[in-house]
Order: structure tokens, then sequence, then C-alpha cells
């Protein structure tokens, strides 16, 4: 269930307990007395105590944002720069998670602290300084997906819909255990929203199609789902499970497997999952410190030359990325007919690191929860060790090269 208010101004935006309030009624503001701020300049207000909560790409990878302790910000991608950023008082534990919307000055932030439960999904436009909106819950906020239309809020059993202009709840989901609060929805202009979520079964992934109105179910894995990537335009899908050792693809419409690419052979945790624009190359990363970037069989210009399509017509090549070993296929163990990468990125075994690809050709783009920002080259023929371009840390620039 939730509530809808709106406070007036983060700095001073006052969080009290859930109200039994019906999830689809709407308070209008008392006043719209808004605070001036300037924005800071890049480095300042920083302590040595300010702790990473969360990063994220916005939607199409040109910033991202950061959640710590005493607020958040957001940062250009190329070339790598603090934009904006707003700090609260820390007694209240930060920001705990913040989707942007696109390059706009609209995000979606949940607080986070003892004084500042994560129960509420807070809208905030940067641009006036003040919330718009605010969504609250009895049960903690894992995460939000924005689109221009729609609002997308993940708590650990349900996944709720709503209208992005006056707050309507439009849909409600109920999901198996959800935990990190997987969810992920297309970018497309227009109302043809694809919606991908666990669905109630283990190992399963509920897709709605919100135009056709159609629900479809994918048993993707037998263990429990871990990590979801989706397409922009939501014609493809790809899932990891918690073990981690093998991403599957699927087109979205039909639930049909194209693709299944390994990891490696040890357990792993999926931190995260990206497409290309072109949906040609998929990256992963885990915490055994490696990005690897595979070659997808999907057409690689599919998705960037003939959008008008639609999720009902996906084009998958007759290209396969097989391992050299595939002739063995049936005769050894599944493992050595495996699809392995094609490009490998080495970094510290054991932090949390979320990837995207960048706008410069063959360049992928790494966050890691220690502050650093990795921009790297891959070989799209001969493949192997990618090349590192940039570095950069946004908790202490000072370092960065």
């Amino acid at each position: 269930m939730s509530t809808l208010s709106f406070p007036s101004s983060f700095s001073n935006l006052t969080l009290q307990p859930d109200s039994d309030s019906d999830p689809d009624s709407l308070s209008q503001p008392q006043s719209d007395n808004t605070t001036t701020e300037t924005y800071p300049t890049p480095g300042s207000g920083m302590t040595r105590d300010t702790a990473l909560q969360h990063v994220s790409f916005n939607q199409d990878h040109t910033c991202f944002t950061v959640g710590t302790t005493q607020g958040f910000r957001v940062y250009n991608c190329d070339p790598v720069r603090e934009m904006f950023r707003r700090d609260i008082d820390d007694t209240r534990g930060g920001i705990g998670f913040v989707e942007m919307l696109f390059r706009s000055q609209i995000l979606a932030i949940v607080p986070r602290g003892p004084h500042a439960p994560p129960t509420k999904a807070l809208m905030w436009d940067d641009h006036s300084s003040r919330c718009f909106g605010e969504l609250s819950f009895r049960s903690e906020v894992k995460s939000v997906r924005l689109r221009r239309d729609r609002i997308v809020v993940v708590l650990a059993h349900k996944v709720f819909v709503y209208d992005y202009v006056c707050f309507k709840l439009l849909h409600q989901i109920e999901t198996a255990p959800n935990p990190t609060g997987l969810c992920e929805v297309s970018q497309g202009v227009g109302p043809n929203m694809v919606l991908v979520c666990p669905g109630l079964q283990t190992g399963q992934v509920r897709v709605d199609h919100y135009v056709s109105k159609r629900t479809r179910f994918i048993h993707a894995h037998d263990s429990k789902l871990a990590c979801l990537g989706l397409t922009q335009d939501g014609r493809f899908l790809a899932t990891a499970s918690s073990r981690g050792t093998l991403v599957r693809v699927f087109n979205a419409f039909d639930g049909s497997l194209i693709q299944e690419v390994r990891r490696g052979a040890e357990q792993a945790d999926i931190h995260s999952i990206a497409f290309s624009s072109t949906a040609q190359w998929l990256a992963v990363s885990s915490d055994k410190g490696t990005v690897h970037v595979f070659g997808l069989k999907i057409d690689s210009g599919a998705l960037g030359t003939d959008r008008s399509r639609g999720a009902s017509e996906p084009s998958v090549s007759k290209l396969s990325a097989i391992s050299s070993l595939s002739f063995f296929k049936g005769v050894l163990p599944r493992y050595f007919s495996s699809e392995w990468s094609m490009a490998q990125f080495r970094l510290q075994e054991g932090l949390r690191y979320i990837v995207a690809f960048g706008h410069q050709k063959n360049t992928v783009m790494i966050l890691g929860m220690d502050g650093s920002f990795y921009r790297c080259k891959f070989d799209p023929v001969h493949g192997g060790e990618m090349t590192q371009l940039e570095y950069y840390n946004f908790l202490k620039p000072e370092e960065s090269s």
C-alpha cells in the first residue's frame, strides 16, 4: 500500500511512518515554498567518512548517479565530471538509491538511515530544488525504474507501476522474493513499455507487454534469479541465476532462448548485465573481479536501423560465437561446448562493479563501489584483454589518472 504526498524541499524534508491510506490517494501540496540552492562545485563538501551506498547509470549511459551517506551526486560520463550534488543532514543516513531520468534533472531517490527508513520513493526536481512527489510503502523500497511516462517501484515481493504525470497506480505485480529489486523496463518512445521482473516461481522471469496487454513467463533458470538485462526497445532479455556461471539471452516477445554464454566454472554473484545499443555485445560483471564481453547472435543492425518493427519481430543472425570445441557437443560435458567471453577486463575481486557500453565505439564503462570509474576498449575481432583508456576516482578526484 502506498500514499502520495508532496514535500516542498529536500533540505527540510521530514519523513514520517507510513499511514494506512489507500495507495491511490492523492494529497495536494499545502504550499510551494521551495528553497534556492546553488550547485556546489566539483569536490566541495568532501569528507573522509563519505561512503557509497548506490551507483547506477542513467538510461542512455550518458550520466551516472551516486548515493552516499551524505546525499547524492550526478556525474557526466564523457568526459567524466561532477554535474551537481545535494547533501543532507548526515544523521538521516544518506541516500540508499538514486535513479536519474535520462539527462534531465528529475531523479527518484530512496533515503536510508535510522531516521529515514527506506520505505519511500521521492521524486526530486533539481531544477526547482524540490520534491514534487512521494510514494510511501509499508516495506522497504528495493529499487526504482523511470521512464518518461512511468514510475516503477520495486519491493521485496511486489512491483508497482505508476503514471509519471498524475502518480496514479496503474498496475501491481506480485513476485517471488526479490531482495535486490530486480526489474527492468524498456525505454522506447511511446506507450509500448516492456517490463521484466521475477515471476512467482524460482528462476522464472515475468515479461509484461503493455500495448498488447500480454504477459509471458519464461523459465530461465533452475535456481534463483540474480540479475536481469533488457535492450532499450525491450525485444531481448538477458538473465543470470544465483549460480552465476551462465547467462541466457531470450526473445522477450515469444520467450525463446536465443543464446547461452558462460561467465566461468565457479559460482559467482553477477552484479550487472548490459546490452550494447545494437545488441551485438553483452557485458557482464561479477564479484570475481572480471568484466566479460560476449558476442551475440542478434543481428547487429536490427535494433539500430529498424525500430519501427516493434518487439514482435526480433531479427536473429545465423552467425554463431560457439567455442571451437563445439563439435564435441553431445560427447563432452556441456562445459566444453560453452560460448565464452571474447574480451575481458580484470578488477579487484570481491568488490561490486556495474557495467555499461560507452558511446565511443567498442568501449565499456565500469563503476565500482570503491569510487572507481574505468573506460576500456575491446578488440571486436581478436578479443582478449581490454585496454584501459581512463581511470577516475569520483570520491577522490585527486587520485584519478
